[in-house]
């Protein structure tokens, strides 16, 4: 395979992994939104409510297939690319100074192995439990009870604390993510360019807070 088709093959998974990461931005906002009804003082009612709109709407339980499948794809294709871009440069700078590549882009593996943990862990818990693989956490005992079961496992002060590190992961991640996939699209300008980042960087912290907020008040109200 010439080198042509090779870079030209990287670019391909390079614009496929952008815009699915953009899809997954998109789903993390909507996903956020329905997080943080866990906060209202009802007793878990409206989450209650959204979680079963979520559970058994058709359309959303299709893209919930659509976004395990996004998922898995974005994740092999981020081994692949930096995969690539390791076998390209080999030799390591000698000097950390002497590489301008920015923090995020330079441990966006290491992040993204702290989200894939993290996702693990949150669909043992929030999906595989729904379909019987995992048992449920005591004190959540209706496997369909999520908002007792986030009440659960948020009041534990382990899973809170991997919780936040994971979303601070994220928020590096998809700070650089968000600016990265734009620039793979051919989207960069140097007007636009600079507004971008400051959107990604808005994005990113939103995302963190958002939602590391959630397993804060919940130690903070069950301890």
């Amino acid at each position: 395979m010439s080198n042509t088709v090779v870079r030209y093959a990287s670019i391909t998974k390079k614009i496929t992994m952008s815009i699915i990461g953009l899809f997954l931005a998109v789903f993390l906002v909507v996903h956020l939104s329905i997080n943080l009804l866990l906060l209202n003082s009802d007793g878990g009612v409206a989450f209650a409510a959204a979680a079963e709109f979520m559970g058994t709407n058709i359309f959303i339980k299709i893209f919930e297939k659509v976004l395990f499948l996004a998922f898995i794809l974005h994740i092999l294709l981020g081994i692949f690319l930096w995969w690539v871009n390791r076998q390209a440069r080999p030799v390591r700078y000698v000097k950390a100074n002497n590489s301008k590549t920015s923090p995020g882009s330079k441990f966006m593996i290491h992040t993204g192995i702290i989200v894939l943990i993290f996702l693990i862990l949150h669909f043992m818990h929030f999906y595989f439990v729904k379909i019987g693989l995992v048992p449920v956490p005591e004190g959540a005992e209706n496997n369909h009870d999520f908002y007792n079961m986030a009440v659960v496992l948020f009041s534990n002060i382990y899973y809170s604390l991997i919780y936040i590190v994971s979303f601070i992961g994220l928020g590096i991640h998809m700070n650089h993510a968000f600016q990265s996939a734009f620039q793979s699209l051919g989207l960069e300008h140097s007007k636009y360019t600079p507004i971008i980042k400051g959107i990604s960087t808005v994005y990113a912290v939103s995302i963190t807070v958002g939602f590391s907020i959630i397993p804060i008040f919940f130690l903070v109200t069950n301890n």
